[in-house]
């Protein structure tokens, strides 16, 4: 599966700095200090549905990490997936009378188109969670040989007593667990199970749906979580520097992927840092495609918003923060826009040196794209009252916006 062209990221003077950033893991901030190439995984799309804005703030907040690694001169290697087996994607065709792969194939495309739009860095690797497939079931069958999984009427569990580990992404306690559990696709109250909150690894076949060649584990398709880790594996191995995704997969997708993980390869921890980025609401409630209060990038496209000012929206906002979309967001995001692009079209202006530096701090502390922006602000209303001699000054403005927030002015 291929990802989406990347936009030029322009090299900024001086040095970036190392992210301090929250970790759900230890509840506190972290300083990241990846080696030469910086790893990072995030949770991609269940593509039954186009890109809506709590998507879009998601892959926001890792598109800023990527942009501060790349500003200390580092390399990065972000591998994303798609979930492109489900059961809403399978519930999504039956419903419209579709085939669910050519729903996947058009979904993830109109996905690539608003990414693109955004300009959000692509992924190194993209990777679909049934070309993953091959690989997703021997480590089942490895989890089962070790004793770390058992069968239930022909399905393959989890058993999160094998990891010594489990509970420690969420620092939930087992009642909450329970609760999300069920409202997150598990099935802690099926009978048989060893443990509640056991995650099923291997799905037997079921009559009318799309199933694949088991090995021993007979026909029949991966558990939500077991996809991530294999192409997490494969690509970045053990210890990688962030595991990324909204608020929501904090338990069960990111606690369960961490303990089957973990316990494949005796090792600790899956990943260093687990960072979740806030939900987005529409008339007082997260927008879900269950509830169908969705407010979609490719329609706001369609409708002639800059993108541009898209990205402003979604970077008003700290991407820990849970926020509500409102036409009053989008209108000051338009408005800034307009300010900055008026700003940076004179052929000259105040010294944007500190500028540059403001900018670094602000994302470099927990990603404060807020901060960041109201360091842009008091330079284009510096540039509106009395304007500068510096003739440098709007490109180094235009190429900091650019390369540390995405935004092309």
């Amino acid at each position: 599966m291929h990802a989406w062209p990347a936009s030029e990221v322009p090299a900024l003077p001086g040095a970036g700095r190392d992210l301090r950033i929250h970790d759900t893991a230890t509840g506190g901030l972290v300083t990241l200090d990846p080696g030469p190439v910086a790893r990072i995984y995030v949770c991609g799309i269940t593509p039954y549905d186009a890109t809506h804005l709590g998507h879009a703030a998601t892959y926001n907040a890792f598109d800023l990490v990527q942009r501060v690694w790349l500003d200390t001169k580092r390399q990065v290697h972000y591998v994303q997936n798609v979930t492109d087996i489900d059961d809403p994607l399978l519930e999504r065709a039956q419903r419209d009378g579709v085939d669910w792969a050519g729903l996947a194939e058009k979904e993830t495309a109109l996905f690539r188109e608003d990414m693109t739009a955004l300009r959000m860095l692509p992924p190194r690797e993209y990777i679909g969670a049934v070309e993953a497939i091959p690989g997703i079931v021997p480590l089942v069958e490895r989890l089962r040989d070790a004793g770390a999984a058992y069968e239930l009427d022909g399905d393959v569990y989890f058993s999160v007593e094998a990891d010594p580990h489990f509970g420690q992404v969420s620092g939930l306690d087992a009642a909450a667990m329970r609760l999300l559990s069920a409202e997150r696709g598990g099935d802690p109250d099926r009978p048989g199970k060893k443990n509640p909150l056991d995650p099923m690894l291997w799905m037997a076949a079921r009559e009318g749906e799309p199933h694949w060649d088991g090995a021993s584990l007979g026909p029949g398709r991966p558990g939500w979580h077991i996809e991530c880790v294999a192409i997490a594996l494969d690509h970045l191995g053990m210890g990688f520097d962030v595991q990324g995704g909204g608020s929501d997969l904090a338990f069960p997708h990111h606690e369960m992927g961490a303990s089957h993980a973990q316990a494949l390869t005796g090792e600790f921890p899956f990943a260093k840092a687990y960072v979740h980025a806030g939900m987005v609401a529409l008339h007082g409630q997260k927008m879900s495609k269950s509830k169908g209060n969705l407010v979609f990038v490719s329609q706001l496209r369609r409708d002639g918003v800059d993108p541009a000012a898209i990205r402003l929206s979604l970077l008003a906002h700290h991407y820990r923060a849970d926020w509500e979309w409102t036409d009053a967001v989008l209108d000051t995001a338009v408005e800034r826009l307009a300010r900055w692009r008026a700003a940076v079209s004179r052929p000259d202006g105040p010294s944007a040196e500190a500028l540059v530096e403001e900018v670094r701090e602000a994302l470099a502390n927990d990603l404060d794209a807020p901060a960041a922006l109201a360091a842009v602000d008091r330079w284009a209303a510096l540039q509106e009252e009395s304007g500068g001699t510096d003739e440098g000054a709007p490109g180094v403005v235009t190429r900091t916006v650019d390369a540390l927030l995405g935004v092309a002015l």
